[in-house]
C-alpha cells in the first residue's frame, strides 16, 4: 500500500470495495448509507483519490470503469494499528490493553478472549 494514508471518507468507499469488488462508481454509491448524502460525483472524487493513493486499481468495461482494492483489508488494518499503537503507547501493546481495562473498554468476553489467546502465544 501507498506510503499515503486514506482518510475516514476514502474509507467508507474502501469498505464497500473491500465488501464487494469489482464495482462502477454508481454502484459504489448505491452501497454507500444513504445518510450521507453523498452525490455519484463525491464518490467518483474519492475514487480517484483512492487510485492516485494507489489503494485501488480500474478496469474498463465498455464505457465505464470497474474498480477494486490493491491493499486486503486485513492488511490496511495491520499498518493502521500498527501505527496507532506506535504513535499513541510506544509501540507497545500492552499499555494499549491496560487503557483499555481501566477505561472500561473491555468486557468480560474480551478478557476471556484475550486469556485465551495469551495462552494459545505462550504455547
Amino acid at each position: 500500500m501507498s506510503a499515503e494514508r486514506i482518510s475516514e471518507g476514502e474509507q467508507v468507499v474502501m469498505e464497500v470495495l473491500w465488501a464487494e469488488a469489482p464495482l462502477t462508481a454508481a454502484e459504489v454509491t448505491e452501497r454507500i448509507d444513504p445518510a450521507r448524502g453523498w452525490s455519484d460525483r463525491t464518490v467518483k472524487t474519492m475514487l480517484g483519490r483512492l487510485l492516485a493513493k494507489g489503494v485501488l486499481t480500474h478496469e474498463e468495461d465498455g464505457r465505464r470503469y470497474l474498480y477494486r482494492p490493491t491493499v486486503q483489508r486485513r492488511d490496511y488494518a495491520s499498518g493502521e494499528t500498527r501505527r496507532f499503537v506506535d504513535r499513541l503507547f510506544g509501540g507497545r501493546a500492552a499499555p494499549l490493553v491496560a487503557h483499555l481495562a481501566q477505561s472500561e473498554g473491555l468486557s468480560a468476553e474480551d478478557i476471556a478472549e484475550l486469556e485465551a489467546l495469551l495462552k494459545e502465544l505462550k504455547a
